[in-house]
């Protein structure tokens, strides 16, 4: 009987502290520190609108706010080098479904002195700017990454 009780106790302790853990917590998400502007500081942010600039590698990407709410309609612009340095070819941009989700393809990034990346600049009107860059593994295939923006008030 004591261990019965005793069980019965332990249980409602844990599932006490879980609901007030559930419901007294906000998550919070930190803002993505930029990395510099890469080759955005010299040609500035224009690319077309495009997910796929080739094969090989798939960037698959969510796009959050401080509260990790998503924001959706965000502008994401990415480049990367090809076997000649940055050029027109490895520039495409899109934008984020209501989730905040966003996918790039293109070839594996190639390496030019540093490790294979590609920068990435997150434009949306309520949200400071922020450019840093994905690092590509070497061998693999697909990539995700995870952006949160500071809110600009």
């Amino acid at each position: 009987m004591f261990r019965m009780v005793a069980c019965l106790v332990t249980a409602v302790a844990v599932a006490g502290g879980l609901a007030l853990t559930a419901s007294g917590t906000s998550t919070s998400c930190q803002p993505t520190r930029g990395d510099g502007a890469g080759p955005f500081q010299q040609s500035g942010l224009s690319a077309p609108r495009r997910a796929k600039i080739g094969t090989g590698h798939v960037l698959h990407g969510r796009i959050l706010r401080t509260n990790c709410k998503p924001v959706a309609g965000a502008l994401v612009v990415l480049w990367q080098a090809g076997p000649s340095g940055y050029g027109p070819r490895g520039r495409g941009s899109v934008r984020t479904d209501r989730l905040g989700r966003f996918r790039f393809e293109g070839p594996v990034p190639t390496s030019y002195g540093r490790e294979p990346h590609i920068h990435i600049a997150v434009l949306h009107p309520a949200y400071e700017e922020v450019a840093t860059r994905f690092i590509v593994r070497r061998g693999a295939k697909s990539g995700r990454i995870r952006i949160v923006l500071a809110p600009l008030l």
